[in-house]
């Protein structure tokens, strides 16, 4: 079975360039395949490989202190769902172009709240102060096509940078709500409560770990379908199952 890892890690990387190089080389080295991005905001990974490689090549990487504490969400698959291996280096973990949209800008996290706690208010309809619960889905229309949480406000973007400008003629009608903002992973939930907070909405959370985090924890409660993800997999049901695997679709068509 292949290893399928997706981290995210905001941290000040001041050599952005170098690192990316240094990356590309063990991963290549490693025969690993995937995507990694390198920003000086910090690190976006999707990788996968043989267990044993990839797990030793995150112990690598955790050996740099700025890098110490990333955390992965994994899930496994027959084949590799990547067709090569993919090192960038950019200026965001992913564009959004706000102000105050990240933690090293605002010195701290968005509030967030756990998976179990989510699910307990989605069973119970509205948070533990008796508000009631609006999802927020900061991805795009492509993306919630799969799948999202039942009920969940939706917004008709392609890009995140979309969202603001979307989001603008809600805002009124989610004053008496607790917000919860979700994604796949955690990146763009974490930066849209972040500016959005500033902005004024601090009635807003974002899900801790995101829809792959919520699947990993609780599984599907409140979820309607699966989660997209960027790769050949498509898209991972809440036991985090892929939709299409290579090695089985060659099989079934042998």
């Amino acid at each position: 079975m292949i290893l399928n890892i997706a981290a995210y890690l905001f941290v000040p990387i001041a050599d952005a360039d170098a690192l990316a190089l240094r990356l590309r080389e063990r991963a290549e080295t490693d025969g690993l395949r995937g995507s990694m991005l390198v920003t000086p905001e910090g690190l976006n990974l999707f990788l996968a490989g043989d267990e044993a490689v990839l797990r030793a090549f995150l112990a690598w990487l955790r050996e740099d202190p700025r890098i110490a504490a990333l955390q992965t969400k994994e899930s496994w698959s027959e084949a590799i769902p990547f067709a090569r291996l993919k090192v960038k280096r950019k200026d965001e973990i992913i564009a959004f172009r706000r102000e105050h949209a990240s933690p090293l800008q605002t010195g701290e996290r968005a509030p967030a709240v756990e998976p179990a706690t989510l699910a307990r208010w989605i069973r119970q309809g509205h948070d533990d102060a008796g508000r009631r619960l609006v999802l927020l889905d900061t991805r795009n229309r492509e993306e919630f096509g799969f799948g999202t949480f039942e009920g969940a406000l939706t917004l008709p973007i392609d890009n995140f940078t979309d969202l603001p400008d979307a989001l603008a003629p809600h805002r009124a009608e989610l004053r008496d709500a607790t917000v919860v903002s979700f994604c796949t992973g955690g990146i763009r939930c974490e930066k849209a409560a972040l500016w959005l907070r500033h902005d004024g909405m601090d009635n807003l959370l974002q899900l801790d770990g995101g829809i792959l985090g919520y699947f990993e924890a609780v599984g599907g409660a409140g979820y309607d379908g699966g989660c997209f993800v960027f790769d050949e997999r498509v898209a991972l049901d809440p036991r985090l199952k892929p939709r299409v695997d290579g090695m089985a679709t060659k099989e079934a068509a042998a």
